[in-house]
């Protein structure tokens, strides 16, 4: 029975090693487990963040939350966040940033998260400020995948599969504005709480370097 034992346990062992191996094999990395902000850090108002049931919600004065786990920093990857935002909500998704204590992240991009939000026209798929959509690809109240591709100087956004923005930046590129360098380069990702009234919701983020 003793030997039984070990060689059950042995089988577990082999089993949970080949398991991790696939999962590293696919090459992403979950950046948020569901269950705990490790690994993230909010900027000013962090009571405007909350995790409930598996889902991080974002409801309450101006905050960005922070990815500042082992994986950082990320230059070349795919980036999968599921995201559902409410009636006149309003959020992002930045990557190529970095913490920062209070105001508008000034490094990096933001991809915009807003279906119909009536103060901005920019749309959810945008790259904000340098290519906006504004056609409303996503329903209030549904979950959409938003997927960021970025290879060397190009950025590819995919909302729900589809291509809604695909932008090389030039080599000789000098950010207009030097008060938000958009401008590629290396960096952490962080998810925004924009205004007491916009509810959006995130249920996973996960990310795939890429050479």
């Amino acid at each position: 029975m003793k030997q039984l034992g070990f060689l059950a346990l042995c089988a577990l062992t082999l089993f949970a090693t080949q398991s991790a191996n696939a999962a590293d094999e696919d090459g992403w990395i979950t950046l948020f487990d569901g269950s705990s902000l490790k690994g993230w850090k909010a900027s000013e108002n962090k009571d405007a963040w909350t995790l409930k049931d598996g889902i991080l919600t974002c409801h309450g004065e101006r905050s960005h939350l922070f990815y500042v786990g082992k994986h950082a920093p990320f230059k070349n990857f795919e980036l999968k966040v599921e995201v559902m935002a409410e009636k006149n909500s309003n959020s992002g998704i930045y990557f190529h940033t970095e913490y920062q204590e209070t105001g508008w992240p000034k490094k990096g991009f933001e991809t915009q998260v807003n279906n119909t939000y009536v103060k901005d026209p920019k749309k959810t798929g945008s790259l904000y400020g340098v290519v906006n959509v504004t056609d409303q690809l996503v329903g209030d109240g549904e979950w959409w995948t938003q997927h960021v591709i970025v290879k060397d100087n190009t950025v590819t956004i995919k909302v729900n599969g589809k291509t809604t923005v695909k932008y090389t930046q030039p080599d000789d590129y000098v950010p207009e504005d030097k008060n938000f360098e958009r401008k590629i380069s290396s960096g952490t990702f962080a998810l925004q709480a924009h205004d007491p009234h916009s509810i959006v919701h995130y249920r996973s983020v996960k990310v795939k370097p890429l050479p």
